[in-house]
This record gives structure tokens, sequence and C-alpha cells, in this order.
């Protein structure tokens, strides 16, 4: 096969399935810190200076997060079924953050009950 001006066989292309794992591993992590960032900075302090509601970053916090652990949940098995070379890392890295999102979802649940 040619790529780039050269001939590149089948035993040194990339595998495209271990590109999905990792694509996958950085959707999951992105949605984590994109859920971290609204829930602790944007709704609690950048919209209520800028005199917009304050007080809707829990509700949206359980959404985003549930959203964010599936993607973790599924980044781990996407990672363990193609047997990607970095899949004991990503499970240990995916498995902090859903201990993490676990522990922010109960503090909202409690920011929702209070």
């Amino acid at each position: 096969m040619w790529h780039a001006g050269r001939v590149i066989t089948t035993d040194q292309a990339p595998p495209v399935a271990a590109d999905r794992a990792e694509r996958t591993f950085s959707f999951s992590i992105v949605v984590s810190g994109l859920r971290c960032a609204l829930t602790y900075v944007i709704f609690p302090w950048l919209l209520p200076a800028a005199g917009w509601a304050g007080g809707v970053g829990p509700g949206l916090g359980l959404g985003i997060g549930a959203v964010a652990v599936g993607f973790n949940v599924v980044s781990i098995r996407r990672a363990w079924t193609l047997r990607h070379r970095y899949r004991w890392l990503i499970m240990a890295l995916n498995s902090g953050v859903l201990v993490l999102l676990v522990i922010l979802a109960v503090i909202d649940i409690g920011d929702l009950a209070g």
C-alpha cells in the first residue's frame, strides 16, 4: 500500500481498531473534563458573575456526569475487546475518573437535596 510517497506493508500499517480505542479514550476524558469545568467553574462562578442564573451546576453536572460515565465504560470495554497495548493504563485512568465522577455525583445530589 502506498502512503505519503512510501510503501507500507500491511504489518507496518497502524491498526484502525487501536486508533478507534484511543479516540474513544480521549473523548471520554474530554467529556469528563468538560463536566468538571461546567459544574465547578462556569456555572457557579462565571455565570453568576455575568448576572445569569446560578445554581444550575448540580443538575447539569448529574446529566453530563452520566454521559461521562457511559463514555468511560465504553472506552474500557473497547480497549479490552481490541486487546489494545495500553489497555491496563486506559482501564486505570478511566477507573480513576469513574471514581471521581461517582464522588462528584454524590456531592451534586447533596446540593440538590439540601
